[in-house]
Parts: C-alpha cells; sequence; structure tokens
C-alpha cells in the first residue's frame, strides 16, 4: 500500500504571510519521508466537512507549481479538478507545463464537479449534473489528444477546437496518468475504465461493491481491471496511534486498494508527518 498525502486546508495558525514557508515545509516532510503523491483541492472556496468558505484556499495549479520546486520525487496532482473550472486546452497546457518543470511528475486528477456555491460565487458555468459529465468526457479526451502530440482540431458537443497545438509535450510517456475521483456506478466508473490510469473513491461501506462496479466496466470496455490504480481517500490521524492507521490501511488494501491518499490532522506542525514516515510507510509497504 502506497501512502499519498493531500493538502484539503491552508488556514495554518501563522496566516498568510507564513503560508508559504509552512507549505514549503509540508511537502518537502512528505516527499522527504516517502509519501507517493502530494496534493490538494482544487476548489476556490473552502468546501463544507473542512471548514468555512472563507478559510484560506489557494489556487490549485499554482500552488501545485510551488510544491514542485520544493519536491524532487513526489507525483503532484490534484484531488481532484472541476472540470468546468477551466478550459480543456488550458488544462491540458496546465497539466503539461506541470510535468515538465516537475521533472515528469504531474497527474491530472479530474471530477465533474460539484460545488454550485463556488461556480456560482466566481462566475463559473455550473450546468446540470448530465451536461457536467458530457463535458467531463470531452476533456478528458482534448487533454489526451494535447499530450499525444496530436494538433488536429477537436469538434465536440461542448468544445471545438481549431488546433490542439502543444509545445512542449509533457514528459511522461505516454502521457501523465489519468485519476478520475468519484464513485458514481453508472458515469464515473464507466469513464474510469474507458480512460483513466486510476480511479478514487471516498471511503464507504460500498467500497468493495464500487470496485466490482468497475470491474464490470472494465470487461465491457475490453480494459483489464488490473492495469487500474485503485485509490481511496482517508485521513491520516496519528493521535490514534500508527497501528491504528497500519491496521484501517491493511483493510483497505484487502478490498483491492493500492493507494491511500488523504489530509493528516495538524499537518502544519509536522510531527505528524514525521511518524507517519517512519512508523507507518515503511509497514504499509508490505501490506
Amino acid at each position: 500500500m502506497k501512502l499519498g498525502l493531500q493538502i484539503p486546508d491552508f488556514t495554518f495558525p501563522g496566516g498568510p504571510a507564513t503560508l508559504g514557508s509552512d507549505l514549503a515545509a509540508i511537502a518537502r516532510a512528505a516527499d522527504q519521508g516517502g509519501f507517493e503523491m502530494i496534493a490538494v483541492m482544487d476548489h476556490f472556496f473552502q468546501i463544507r466537512g473542512v471548514g468555512p468558505a472563507d478559510h484560506d484556499m489557494l489556487e490549485a495549479y499554482t500552488t501545485l507549481g510551488y510544491l514542485a520546486a520544493h519536491t524532487e520525487r513526489a507525483k503532484l496532482l490534484t484531488l481532484v479538478t472541476g472540470t468546468v473550472y477551466r478550459q480543456p486546452g488550458l488544462l491540458g497546457k496546465i497539466i503539461s507545463t506541470l510535468d515538465v518543470l516537475s521533472g515528469g511528475r504531474a497527474w491530472l486528477g479530474i471530477g465533474a464537479a460539484w460545488n454550485e456555491e463556488e461556480s456560482r460565487g466566481l462566475g463559473f458555468p455550473f450546468p446540470p449534473v448530465a451536461e457536467r459529465f458530457e463535458r467531463l468526457e470531452e476533456t478528458i479526451q482534448i487533454c489526451l489528444q494535447m499530450f499525444s502530440g496530436d494538433d488536429k482540431p477537436y469538434n465536440g458537443t461542448h468544445y471545438q477546437l481549431e488546433r490542439t497545438l502543444n509545445v512542449p509535450r509533457p514528459l511522461t510517456t505516454p502521457h501523465p496518468p489519468l485519476m478520475i475521483g468519484g464513485g458514481g456506478e453508472k458515469k464515473t466508473l464507466r469513464l474510469v475504465a474507458r480512460y483513466a490510469q486510476a480511479c478514487n473513491l471516498f471511503p464507504s461501506p460500498e467500497l468493495a461493491r464500487k470496485l466490482d462496479v468497475l470491474r464490470e466496466h472494465c470487461a465491457a470496455e475490453g480494459r483489464s481491471y488490473d492495469e487500474i490504480e485503485k485509490t481511496v481517500y482517508y485521513i491520516y490521524d496519528t493521535s490514534q496511534g500508527a497501528q491504528k492507521i497500519i491496521d484501517d490501511l491493511g483493510e483497505l488494501a484487502r478490498l483491492g486498494f493500492t493507494t491511500a491518499i488523504g489530509g493528516v490532522r495538524d499537518v502544519h506542525e509536522i510531527t505528524p508527518l514525521e511518524t507517519i514516515a517512519t512508523e507507518v510507510i515503511p509497514v504499509a509497504a508490505n501490506l
């Protein structure tokens, strides 16, 4: 089992004045401690369940570019980008740029988007859910076309691009891995089977069934289920002890998950990251 760190909240005790140095320290500790991934949310307002809407929230890809400069090995991604937050051509260019500047460490994490409040608040389109999924699939197709070096026009229902020129192309071959977030059984998991290298699910009693549904979609798409990395969201709470985390990860591994990505409580203190690095990551590698 591999571990990934997500940083969902930027409201640290030092406030904005020390936020840059705080983030750099967190990223370095995670990178050097053996976390395989470092992720941030792609939101403009803080989301319910994490904090009030007016808590500090940084723009995701500016932040990932900053974190790339302070790390050497961890993969960098959003968990996950809302498909309506950027035009697909711009998103393809952003991921390619991040991959080049990080030395081939970018992933494209993406989903259909759900936070209508922040979209309406900042003037982003927020079409009905069926249209958002149509836009999600077209966005994936456009990004993959751009990553491939194919600069022919793209003519979809929602997006028309005259030339998908993308230079420089990503360093990662054949392209930066695509992770689709969400557990929708009819649309999301079908898109995972059709396009993605990884899925990301939130923990629930239905996790085993979600993976069974993904297996069925893979069979229908003629895709190998085993080649898709199964990731799950998990909050690391070292106050409960390292063994509790190890036990939880072991259960997730038995279900078929290969990576757990999530927030670390009190991450700004760095000590919880160090605890996970020394007491959890070496054991999790053998789960």
